[in-house]
């Protein structure tokens, strides 16, 4: 049997759903529909003003995948809903439409914006908000146009199918969607009032003590106001139900109650289950529902990051923009995040993640005025060691993320909290313990919120960020209406309009002195983001490297020799890798139609950058008859100079392999490195030392299959049952000797994979190359390199230096970092003795110890993860050729780790027929203090400005000699604004050089005025 409460919310649950909720709307009347499809990708409004429309009406079915269709729509308020005085007091006209909504969030599916005839949007149209106001004109007209995008639903449910409709040319024609309708209805205000007032107390009726007073006066009352409202006459009647609930919803919350502040947001994915063009219509649509519901509630606030996003709107929809800018002068629109997007923080290369705060601040700076202060990224995908010192050097204070609510096996044990980075900066942090970014501020939610915040012996504050995201929509009035309701309120937390900076401002004054959290954030999920799309991943490394080249020598060409700086264009280049950082493009979690894109765009950067890297280069060293090597990176070699160009008559060689036994032998004086008749390293010998740097009975450069079916999120997911399944690749088809090293020829599957290992003369290098034909299902590739060194950690970089992490799993903490992050390079090293694994495209990694076979200690087996193939958003992912580069760097110390990673993303160039060489515009005199950009300044000045960081993890002094004429240097922000200096002393008239003292893993920034 039901006790008495249970029937009690059971009919109020069904009261609310069959006779308040439809009689928000007293009455309705069609309109006028004609209709006109766009012939392919999105049209300018004017365009589509001026063509022929055909009639439409509800019931028709309309759109194809990804395509548009613009209806036009007319009518007028029937004279029957008027009286001598208008409207029906308490009552609005509004545009309401369906336009064949399914099931599930708004933003993955179709979505709409209503047009002015004079071209001005008013407000979007999604599932759950979609009565547009403004469309009805003062006169009692309509006369919109609604631009419909039948954006296909990819997977808003996530049952992970693999589908053809993330691919433009796979998704079929469709129409995929029914007209439901497009009407004018007469909103009642009071009514949409009792149900607000209803869902409020209802909700909480769910979250106090089933046994306390409160929840049974709660039902009661709400069973009074059923007995209250007529439900022949619910307008009639809802003034004396409100009346009912207003005393139990005039109940304070208590003293102690938790304050949660609220802040709207739509956190809107640059591009994930649907293009970069269509984000862009995503974040108009959002913004105008914003403006609407701040024209609607004064009290209203909203938070939105990515500077990108503000200027495709600046862009494509100056009048949108306009009224933003007015909204964010008045604070009520709030600019937040400080980057150019809200970037994955793993994959990007140091100066990458360093320019993402560069380029989104300097947005806000200069068309605000606004100096974000905060680093808001509540979905990514984990959070690099590194991230805390680039936000502080980009004048950033406080750091917000939810992500890590997902985690797998651990709880993080604060919500508030300093988090240190791997340089000892500590960055004020929240997470918001509602646990989600997407709050529709239900009584669930603020309930969750307060129970779960972690640090509430100490402090009493969070934030709520509500509204529809991901796919956007933002905020609605029911959740502003349920703010109200909860601003303080018995048996609730305290609700209250806010912004990021009131609530951390609030927070920090609370709360000055949080626990500490040292070291990287690392996601517990989503491991396989730092694998998929390999091809993407290539492109984003590459262009990084490229940057640094075209700066690098732009700058030199611009200071030696007076060249124009092109600024214009190495900005857009930035700005277009800065967007594909988004973290759900670059690692590899999107649609099929993303990475086409990406990687044409990828291939127009190359274009753009290697034009300006060949004339730079060509300024400088003139026309002659001399053959230069340009070296761009931060380290000497083979006679060239860091950051310049020399001649060379002769280069390294590649060691010729000489057979012996069944296998060959590649030996430089350096190395002794033995392969067998497979193709496989079993000894690569120091010979300096004699010591051997392969594990006994094992085989380097082994390639392993494994099988790769996640639980739950393909692209994102590699779960650890993935090892128990794999298959070594040891048969070859081919190894065949030449005088550039051994190539080896393996297939497996539908595959097909060519090796090229190599020893050149005078390295300490055995070089992989890769050629890669894939054509797998749900498979993950590995590339092994049992060391035979005993250690309990491994070493990996990461931006601006490296972080140790355990190869051992003592905690649930260290077993649940079974697949890793790093940049170019990871090495295990006993004292003395060390190996590292260098790489040219590859992030993901896996370090792990076994026995050594003679039992004499642990072997440390570093893999890299070469390629996955998952099956959803994109069922064709990485299917192609690929190349990669590895090498295994014998002897390594952290410097050569560090050098052999930046030599194989940066090889040399050549410049023939050059006149004379180019001399570096620096010179460092420090192993450890890395020159990481150099270029020319952001305000058109023409400063150098110098980036440079220690690498070492150590203390370090050096000295930076300008070889240009300096007037003064001072030490800046990331933004290039002056600051205290702190690690650096000019010396001699104007700048001779510059004498610099680090603390482990500092990044300076220093500004020559020339």
């Amino acid at each position: 049997m039901h006790d008495r409460s249970r029937l009690a919310e059971l009919r109020v649950d069904r009261f609310l759903r069959e006779r308040l909720a439809p009689a928000i709307y007293r009455t309705s009347t069609p309109l006028d529909l004609a209709f006109w499809d766009a012939p392919d990708e999105p049209v300018p409004f004017e365009e589509a003003a001026a063509a022929t429309y055909t009639p439409i009406a509800a019931g028709e079915q309309w759109g194809s995948p990804w395509g548009t269709t613009w209806f036009r729509v007319r009518g007028a308020i029937p004279d029957e809903w008027l009286s001598v005085d208008g409207l029906p007091a308490g009552t609005r006209a509004e545009l309401v439409a369906d336009l064949g909504f399914t099931l599930g969030q708004p933003g993955f599916q179709c979505e709409g914006m209503v047009w002015t005839t004079s071209g001005r949007p008013l407000r979007g149209i999604a599932p759950l908000n979609n009565a547009v106001t403004e469309a009805v004109s003062p006169a009692g007209d309509v006369n919109v146009f609604i631009e419909a995008a039948s954006n296909p639903d990819v997977g808003s449910l996530f049952d992970f199918a693999p589908t053809p409709l993330g691919d433009k040319a796979t998704a079929g024609p469709g129409p995929i969607y029914r007209l439901r309708h497009i009407d004018l209805r007469l909103r009642d205000l009071e009514v949409t009032a009792l149900v607000a007032d209803t869902v409020a107390l209802r909700g909480l009726a769910d979250e106090v003590d089933p046994r306390s007073p409160r929840r049974a006066e709660i039902l009661f009352g709400l069973e009074r106001m059923i007995d209250t409202v007529d439900p022949d006459d619910v307008a009639g009647t809802a003034t004396a139900g409100r009346a009912i609930l207003a005393p139990l919803l005039a109940r304070p919350a208590v003293g102690s109650a938790h304050t949660l502040h609220a802040v709207g947001h739509a956190h809107i994915d640059s591009a994930w289950l649907w293009p970069v063009r269509e984000t862009v219509r995503k974040v108009a649509r959002t913004f105008s529902n914003v403006l609407s519901l701040m024209d609607e509630d004064p009290d209203v606030v909203f938070a939105a990051s990515s500077a990108q996003q503000y200027a495709w709107i600046k862009e494509t929809y100056p009048d949108l923009y306009a009224r933003i800018a007015q909204r964010v002068a008045e604070g009520r629109f709030v600019p937040v995040g400080s980057m150019w997007v809200e970037s994955d923080t793993n994959l990007p290369g140091s100066e990458a993640l360093a320019r993402q705060f560069v380029a989104g601040k300097g947005f806000f700076l200069r068309e605000f005025g606004i100096d974000t202060e905060e680093v808001w990224l509540p979905d990514s995908f984990g959070y690099s060691g590194a991230l805390p010192q680039i936000a502080a050097a980009a004048g950033s204070r406080w750091f917000l993320t939810q992500k890590t609510s997902w985690n797998e096996t651990n709880r993080m044990p604060h919500h508030t909290f300093r988090w240190e980075g791997i340089d000892g900066t500590r960055l004020f942090t929240h997470f918001p313990p509602v646990d989600t970014y997407n709050s529709v501020v239900s009584a669930r939610e603020l309930a969750h919120a307060e129970h779960n915040f972690a640090d509430k012996a100490r402090a009493s504050v969070s934030l709520l960020p509500y509204g529809y995201g991901d796919g956007g929509g933002g905020p609605t009035r029911e959740m502003a209406q349920a703010i109200s309701r909860a601003a303080s309120l018995e048996g609730s937390p305290r609700v209250r309009h806010s912004s990021p900076r009131l609530f951390f401002e609030t927070a920090e004054a609370e709360y000055p002195q949080p626990e500490v959290w040292s070291g990287e954030l690392y996601l517990e999920f989503h491991r396989g983001t730092y694998t998929s799309q390999l091809a993407t991943k290539q492109g984003n490394r590459r262009s990084e490297h490229l940057l640094r080249e075209a700066e690098l020598w732009a700058t030199t060409a611009a200071v030696r020799a007076g060249a124009e700086y092109p600024t214009d264009r190495l900005r857009r280049a930035w700005e277009t890798v800065l967007l594909q950082q988004f973290h759900d493009i670059l690692p590899g979690s999107s649609i099929a139609w993303v990475y086409h894109d990406a990687e044409r765009n990828y291939a127009a950067v190359a274009r753009e950058l290697e034009d300006i890297i060949a004339t730079s280069l060509r300024t400088l060293a003139g026309d002659g008859a001399l053959s230069l090597r340009a070296n761009a990176a931060p380290h000497a070699r083979g006679g060239v100079p860091a950051l310049g160009a020399a001649a060379r008559t002769t280069g390294a060689s590649h060691v010729i392999p000489v057979q012996e036994d069944d296998g060959w032998v590649l030996d430089n004086g350096i190395l002794r490195v033995r392969v067998d008749a497979r193709g496989l390293i079993t000894s690569a010998v120091d010979l300096a030392t004699g010591r051997e740097a392969i594990a006994p009975g094992q085989a380097a450069g082994l390639l392993q299959l494994h099988r790769d079916t996640p639980t739950q999120w393909d692209a994102w997911d590699i779960d650890v049952h993935y090892r128990d399944s794999v298959v070594d690749l040891v048969d070859a088809e081919s190894v065949d000797a030449d005088a550039d090293g051994l190539r080896i020829v393996r297939t497996f599957g539908s595959s097909r994979v060519t090796e090229r290992i190599a020893l050149e003369t005078g390295s300490r290098v055995v070089s992989f190359d890769i050629d890669l034909d894939w054509h797998e299902r749900q498979k993950l590739l590995k590339l092994a390199f049992p060391i035979d060194v005993h250690t309990d950690s491994a070493t990996s970089e990461i931006q601006f230096g490296h972080i140790e992490r355990p190869t051992h799993t003592n905690t649930s903490w260290d077993a649940a970092r079974f697949e890793t992050v790093a940049h170019r390079w990871v090495r295990v090293a006993e004292p003395g003795f060390g190996v590292a694994v260098v790489n040219d495209s590859t992030y993901g990694h896996d370090v792990t110890r076994a026995d050594r076979p003679d039992g004499r200690g642990t072997v440390s087996t570093v893999r890299l993860s070469l390629i996955r193939s998952a099956l959803f958003p994109d069922p064709t992912q990485d299917e192609g050729s690929h190349r990669l580069r590895v090498g295994l760097v014998v002897g390594a110390d952290v410097p050569a780790a560090v050098a052999e990673g930046y030599r194989i993303n940066l090889p040399e160039r050549v410049v023939n027929a050059a006149a004379h060489e180019v001399s570096p515009l620096l010179l460092v005199d420090a192993d450890g203090i890395v020159v990481e950009a150099v270029k020319l300044a952001e305000d058109g000045s023409g400063d150098v400005v110098v980036r440079l960081y220690e690498a070492l993890g150590a203390r370090t002094s050096g000295r930076l000699t300008p070889d240009f004429d300096a007037v003064s240097v001072i030490e800046t922000d990331l933004l290039e604004r002056a600051r205290e200096a702190r690690a650096v002393t000019a010396v001699g008239d104007g700048v001779a050089h510059v004498d610099l003292d680090l603390r482990p893993f500092e990044i300076v920034t220093l500004r020559f005025a020339r």
